[in-house]
């Protein structure tokens, strides 16, 4: 998946609750490499806060994808995501 450029600031703050990634320690996450699992839970369950970090880091094409192929977003979730990428 493409990305967009990060700067080096950016890279070192991430917003991310450990709660937001129970299943896994957030300090092992590569935001690079794990896209699609880190969007998917910043859409389901992020903050406003980690929202807006979402949609400076990745691709208004990147985070349509993973919506439209996701098999864990919530249906309300999917819905809703789907418009506000569109935009």
């Amino acid at each position: 998946m493409k990305h967009k450029k990060n700067d080096s600031k950016q890279t070192k703050r991430i917003p991310w609750r450990a709660s937001l990634f129970w299943d896994a320690d957030p300090k092992t996450i590569d935001p690079q490499k794990q896209a699609k699992y880190v969007i998917e839970r910043v859409l389901d369950f992020g903050t406003d806060e980690e929202v807006r970090w979402l949609w400076k880091t990745y691709s208004r094409p990147v985070i349509r994808r993973v919506v439209s192929t996701s098999r864990v977003l919530h249906p309300e979730t999917r819905t809703l995501w789907s418009v506000l990428a569109k935009k």
